[in-house]
């Protein structure tokens, strides 16, 4: 049995097949996932499971190197702007429009839903290496 805290098979398969420069994207309940990119749908219902628990549970195992973020979750939704600050203090920040970021997924390796339901709750991780 794995010892990480992350369970998901599929989300888990996919971060190990992710290479330097790829991208995972987790996203809020509402995000539209292009038809070309695979969907690991972890969402419950609202709510469940949160964008940042899903979010450090990937961090246990995905090497971040960057990080794109909506200019609207900075200003629509400060709060979870401020919470992936404190994820992601020394790592490089890249801030795009709503509508770049919906743009990227088509070449996301995946993109993870979970059941959030805070406005602009999306953000797209950049594989680093860990050597």
């Amino acid at each position: 049995m794995k010892k990480t805290t992350l369970l998901n098979s599929h989300l888990s398969r996919v971060i190990s097949e992710m290479g330097h420069t790829d991208q995972l994207v987790v996203a809020d309940a509402g995000l539209p996932i292009p038809v070309e990119t695979e969907r690991i749908d972890l969402a419950v219902r609202p709510g469940l499971p949160s964008f940042l628990e899903t979010l450090e549970a990937v961090l246990t195992e995905l090497e971040v190197e960057k990080v794109y973020v909506a200019e609207e979750t900075r200003r629509i939704s400060p709060h979870l702007h401020r919470a992936l600050k404190e994820m992601f203090p020394e790592t490089e920040w890249e801030v795009i429009s709503h509508e770049a970021l919906k743009e990227m997924t088509k070449k996301a390796r995946a993109v993870v839903r979970t059941g959030e339901c805070t406005p602009y709750a999306n953000v797209i991780l950049q594989s680093g290496v860990s050597f």
